[in-house]
């Protein structure tokens, strides 16, 4: 049964697993690209996305939690100055994915986690467009609505009058 199992533990001890995710997360903020398995990439994205997500504040707490994850000086700056103002317009989702097959020796799958505001293949198409983040409230298009529909009764109601006379 797998009751309560949400942590991958990828054959290692927990110190072991800790040590290697912040080793790889210091590595990825610091290349923007790194290739491991397909394991170890979805652990690494759950493990850096919550850190990226607090860089975008800069305050010394965060500077100082974010750092108890990584250990890695060089690495929270370059998260702070650079990444985080690539990512302060994104809501989530800083990592990509991308598959490159099995490897040879023990046919493990092989991919790509990279930052997604660093490949130049993807955004090179595309501009910058920020757009403003729209509302989700029910009684706002309800009230647009009926006041179109009050401005559109009368007018509508017009050219019935004079086409009877």
């Amino acid at each position: 049964m797998r009751h309560g199992k949400k942590v991958n533990h990828l054959g290692r001890t927990d110190a072991h697993r800790k040590a290697m995710l912040s080793n790889m997360a210091s590595s990825l903020i610091l290349n923007k690209r790194i290739t491991t398995t397909l394991a170890k990439a979805k652990a690494l994205r759950t493990y850096v996305e919550p850190l990226m997500t607090k860089a975008k504040t800069d305050t010394t707490h965060n500077r100082r939690t974010v750092f108890s994850y990584l250990q890695n000086k060089d690495s929270v700056t370059e998260l702070f100055r650079e990444i985080a103002v690539k990512i302060a317009t994104r809501n989530g989702g800083y990592t990509r994915i991308i598959k490159t097959g099995n490897r040879m020796g023990d046919n493990a799958e092989m991919c790509f986690i990279e930052l997604v505001d660093y490949n130049t293949v993807y955004t090179a198409g595309k501009a910058e467009v920020v757009k403003a983040k729209a509302t989700r409230r029910r009684g706002a298009g309800s009230k647009a609505k009926k006041a179109e529909g009050a401005t559109e009764a009368p007018a509508t109601e017009a050219p019935a009058a004079e086409s009877a006379e």
